[in-house]
């Protein structure tokens, strides 16, 4: 009966052992946050104790392939999203010809008709369209003088605390982290069941 009751034993211990040591094997991904020394060895976290790699990776993957400039450039130039802003500049020229300019000079009002208001604004309209792809153009080459995407991403990754990196990686992972403790479970589970059937097999 003892005999029996071990065999049952051995798949469960063994899918124990399975979770329990992948639960630990992904524990280790983020602790101890700082250097421990255990006899002659040093250990620390993965993520921890690169840190400081991961960021500069995760910065250039950024700024080469996620979010360039020459990608900035294009979205703030493309002609359908600066077809957004015309009507805004339409009106807000619309609001300079007749009600600005008739408060400052209320003498050139006197003499400009609708008309001629109409005339003026698309003239005024036809200048801007030519002038704002180039515009934002400009703004992005300066723009780009004056941020480094790169340098932002690893300064902010690398200044994150241990705490707040494991958060959002957990929230980024959480499910694959439960499916390799739930695999290691598993697979320890099937090796038991093999190491009775062996039992069973050679002690006939």
């Amino acid at each position: 009966m003892n005999n029996w009751l071990i065999l049952l034993l051995i798949p469960i211990i063994s899918a124990f052992i399975g979770w329990f040591t992948n639960w630990i094997a992904i524990k280790m991904l983020f602790h101890p946050r700082q250097p421990k020394r255990v006899l002659f060895f040093t250990i620390q976290g993965i993520f921890p104790k690169q840190q400081l790699q991961f960021a500069k990776k995760l910065g250039a993957l950024v700024s080469n392939e996620l979010l360039s400039f020459s990608d900035i450039e294009g979205a703030i130039s493309h002609p359908n999203n600066l077809a957004k802003i015309t009507p805004l500049v339409d009106a807000h020229i619309e609001n300079f010809l007749k009600n600005k300019l008739a408060a400052e000079m209320p003498m050139i009002a006197m003499f400009v008709g609708e008309k001629t208001l109409q005339k003026l604004k698309s003239v005024f309209m036809e200048e801007l369209n030519g002038l704002f792809p180039e515009l934002m153009k400009q703004y992005a080459a300066e723009l780009k003088t004056q941020l480094d995407l790169e340098k932002i991403v690893v300064e902010k990754v690398s200044g994150f605390s241990s705490d707040k990196l494991e958060g959002i990686l957990q929230q980024i992972m959480a499910k694959e982290f439960r499916f390799v403790e739930i695999i290691g479970g598993v697979l320890g589970f099937v090796i038991g069941l093999l190491q009775v059937l062996l039992t069973l097999l050679t002690t006939r």
